[in-house]
C-alpha cells in the first residue's frame, strides 16, 4: 500500500515547496509561512489516511469499504480541524497562498487512485 502513496507524498511536498517559493516571491515571509502550513495540512492529512489503510486486512469487500470509508473520515476530520487551528492563530495568514497550497496538495493525493500496483 505505502508503494501507492510514496511518489504522491513526495509529489505533495515537491508542490508545498514550490508554492512556498512562490509565495515568498509575491508575498514575503507571511506568504511562504502560509503556504507552507497549507501544504502541510493536505501531507499531514494525507499520511493519517494512508497509515489507516495500511493497516487493514481485509478479508471482505465490505470490509475493505469500511477501512477507506473511516480513513476518509479522519482525512477529513483532521484536514478541517488542521485548517482551522492555522486559521485561527496565525494571524498574519495570507488565505490564498494556504488555500491554494491546501487544495493543490488535496488534488495531487487524488491522484493516488490512478496509480496501479504491478
Amino acid at each position: 500500500m505505502w508503494r501507492i502513496f510514496r511518489p504522491i507524498i513526495g509529489l505533495q511536498v515537491l508542490c508545498t515547496a514550490a508554492a512556498t517559493l512562490l509565495s515568498a516571491w509575491l508575498a514575503g515571509l507571511h506568504g511562504a509561512v502560509s503556504a507552507a502550513l497549507g501544504g502541510t495540512i493536505g501531507i499531514v492529512s494525507g499520511l493519517a489516511f494512508a497509515a489507516l489503510a495500511a493497516r487493514s486486512k481485509s478479508r471482505s469487500a465490505g470490509e475493505a469499504l469500511y477501512t477507506v470509508l473511516r480513513a476518509e473520515a479522519v482525512k477529513v476530520v483532521l484536514m478541517v480541524l488542521l485548517l482551522w487551528i492555522a486559521l485561527a492563530t496565525y494571524r498574519d495568514v495570507v488565505a490564498i497562498g494556504l488555500i491554494g497550497t491546501f487544495i493543490a496538495t488535496v488534488l495531487i493525493f487524488t491522484m493516488a487512485v490512478l496509480v496501479r500496483e504491478k
